[in-house]
């Protein structure tokens, strides 16, 4: 691979945000299709490729959005896997607050307004303003832990097809609590589990909620080296 090649794919990987502020402009179809294709060539084990994506836009996007925010007010969270971080104050926890705390702030979001906070975990069901959404299934294929990570690597090409046509996704794990509503919604058979959703579209350049950089940890607090040089 030459070295222009290998600068491009790392400018699209590092330049990947997620966007939780969109312009209403829907991405043109041929563009949409193109990030599909990308999406499907996603590595699979035994080349099972096991997702199943829905994909909304229109009056449909505001339609699976009225039946979410309907459920979230009534409080009827479904998910299908379990949503906790883990018990007491680990790392995994601490990043997790980190990001919130870094996102509200950017929102104008006290800690304390948790009138605030509501509207703004709401907004993940009217998906940020984005005019298209993906949610993502996964078959009930053993304990499902291969087919989700088959249905990430998916989400991954996803994301940054997105990034390289010059468009933003967010993915959002809320999508998934509310998994019976969505299933209901569609008509879906049970055996077919929401993982989240990726709301998708141009991000608004004015709102500073997509100016913010959470940040990456270091390498060596993940990276474990065994007769490897870096």
């Amino acid at each position: 691979m030459s070295t222009t090649a290998v600068d491009t794919f790392t400018d699209v990987i590092r330049s990947r945000r997620s966007a939780r502020a969109f312009l209403p402009d829907p991405v043109p179809a041929d563009e949409i299709r193109g990030v599909l294709e990308d999406a499907q060539r996603a590595p699979s084990h035994s080349n099972t490729q096991p997702w199943t994506v829905h994909i909304f836009s229109g009056d449909a996007r505001d339609r699976l959005s009225e039946a979410m925010l309907k459920a979230f007010e009534a409080g009827q969270m479904t998910p299908d896997f379990t949503t906790t971080y883990g018990d007491g104050d680990n790392v995994h926890v601490q990043r997790s607050q980190h990001a919130g705390a870094t996102l509200y702030g950017a929102l104008g979001i006290a800690r304390d307004d948790q009138e605030g906070r509501t509207k703004a975990v709401a907004e993940n069901l009217r998906f940020y303003g984005a005019p298209h959404v993906a949610l993502l299934f996964v078959p009930q294929l053993g304990d499902v832990v291969r087919a989700a990570n088959d249905v990430g690597m998916y989400a991954q090409n996803f994301l940054l097809s997105l990034t390289a046509r010059g468009y933003h996704g967010v993915p959002q794990g809320m999508h998934g609590l509310f998994a019976e509503t969505v299933r209901d919604h569609l008509g879906l058979p049970a055996d077919l589990k929401l993982l989240y959703g990726i709301s998708f579209g141009t991000a608004d350049p004015d709102a500073s909620v997509n100016r913010v950089d959470i940040g990456r940890a270091p390498l060596d607090e993940h990276i474990v080296l065994h007769d490897t040089l870096l």
